[in-house]
């Protein structure tokens, strides 16, 4: 099978028949073998039923449905278990996204022997102030942590080699790093192309100012993860060791400053009355409590459970 277009989508019931009549118009212009994956994030309005029915008629076409709205990330990672094709596009469901675009994005994986490749939309028709101006701050920040150059992170019109799908971990809300996360993983040749954008034609974004706050917070984890994440005892094991070592140092100054200044009868005062007494303290406390997280850390990562993180209520076309 060429491809398998995974659409995570939540309420977009006025968009979903023209995006699928668009998909399919390509798929037989290209004469690509292809299967649609539809991820229905707990919608509420009318999209299952229609994409029921795209399933009916379409034995090309799948579904999976949450109980609930689980997040974009959980269900790539629903998408991303079930693809079976050889390349993997994802793509929102908004029509901001064009399926014209496949065909090159496929060229690329399959003729340019990219791992994966990214859209990047680089005339866009959102709010300048609103998400232009934040989404520049925050593909620039991540640039400089990730060391994965990228233009724009969070298009979700990218394209994957099979192998890159099963061998990453999609969480919490990490979609906006699947190119650091391959990077990661050991999949090193990531590209990029232009795409173009187009305007929201029905409804409103899902998608508020707090999910720059979030990025970012996401953006410190995955940097953490990538460096420590198998190793957190290297991090919080070597600042406790050292923090609890200028404690003791500073400790032991205390005390043999007090120690001479007894010996040679000169005036002193109680260690208790020293402020460096106090900071000496919470270093050593501080350094303990370090420690103890880097521990815990490496028994937590060689005991957890692959917990289950989302639910599935209904699926379709899927043997």
């Amino acid at each position: 099978m060429n491809l398998s277009i995974l659409i995570p989508l939540l309420n977009e019931e006025e968009s979903l028949n023209e995006l699928y009549n668009w998909i399919i118009k390509v798929m037989h212009s290209h004469n690509y073998t292809y299967e649609i994956i539809f991820l229905d994030d707990g919608s509420t309005d009318n999209s299952w039923n229609i994409i029921e029915g795209f399933a009916q008629e379409n034995p090309n076409v799948k579904g999976v449905r949450f109980m609930k709205n689980f997040g974009k990330s959980q269900a790539l990672h629903a998408g991303f278990a079930k693809a079976q094709g050889d390349v993997i596009i994802t793509m929102d469901a908004d029509l901001q996204d064009s399926p014209e675009e496949i065909p090159g994005l496929y060229d690329m994986i399959v003729n340019g022997k990219f791992d994966l490749v990214s859209g990047w939309k680089k005339k866009r028709y959102d709010s300048v102030v609103a998400k232009n101006l934040p989404s520049k701050l925050f593909n620039w920040a991540a640039r400089k942590t990730s060391g994965v150059e990228l233009n724009d992170f969070n298009c979700g019109l990218k394209a994957y080699k099979n192998i890159v799908v099963k061998n990453i971990e999609v969480s919490g809300e990490m979609h906006r790093y699947i190119p650091v996360l391959a990077k990661n993983a050991g999949f090193g040749k990531i590209g990029e192309k232009v795409v173009q954008h187009q305007a929201r034609k029905y409804g409103e974004t899902k998608f508020g100012m707090e999910r720059f706050i979030n990025g970012f917070l996401d953006l410190i984890t995955i940097w953490f993860l990538s460096r420590f994440g198998k190793r957190p005892m290297h991090l919080f094991g070597a600042m406790g060791s050292l923090m609890f070592v200028i404690g003791v140092m500073l400790a032991g100054y205390i005390g043999i400053s007090k120690l001479y200044y007894m010996y040679n009868d000169m005036r002193y005062s109680l260690v208790t009355n020293n402020p460096w007494f106090y900071i000496a303290l919470t270093t050593m406390i501080l350094g303990t409590q370090l420690f103890l997280a880097g521990f815990l850390g490496e028994i937590i990562l060689r005991t957890k459970n692959n917990e289950e993180r989302y639910k599935v209520s209904n699926e379709v076309n899927f043997l």
